[in-house]
């Protein structure tokens, strides 16, 4: 199982996309793990992913609490299959991806700059690989 995590637009800014970084190279500890840019008039995630479970980050998604989360990813892994979380930019997501999600999720229920987005979703994601696999972070 390999874990996506892509987001549209530049990074610009630099604490948060250290923050990113990191958790995702925290994370890579547990799990495969990559973070990627993604042009959406190149790189449709539907077609290179297509066995993943495609996760989208939108507002009108659902909320998880970190238990539920939690399962998702160990869901994913027992059935071996990729997971897929993308992140919009300041335009959000294109719409006919929405159509084609496994899941829509709403990290909360308030606005956030897609970057700080992408460092919650990061975190979040290490939160879980590391109560997965009994490691004493978030305790």
């Amino acid at each position: 199982m390999t874990l996506h995590l892509l987001f549209i637009g530049r990074p610009r800014d630099a604490h948060a996309n250290a923050l990113a970084r990191e958790y995702v190279k925290r994370s890579g500890r547990f799990l495969a793990c990559r973070m990627q840019e993604i042009d959406p008039r190149r790189y449709d995630p539907f077609q290179r992913h297509a066995a993943a479970c495609n996760v989208l980050l939108d507002p009108a998604g659902k909320t998880l609490d970190s238990p539920t989360f939690q399962s998702l990813i160990e869901r994913m892994r027992s059935e071996a299959r990729d997971l897929v979380f993308v992140v919009g930019g300041h335009d959000g997501l294109p719409g006919p991806w929405k159509e084609k999600a496994d899941q829509l999720l709403s990290l909360t229920p308030l606005t956030l700059p897609h970057e700080l987005a992408r460092v919650v979703l990061a975190e979040q994601i290490y939160r879980a690989l590391a109560a997965i696999n009994r490691h004493p972070y978030g305790r």
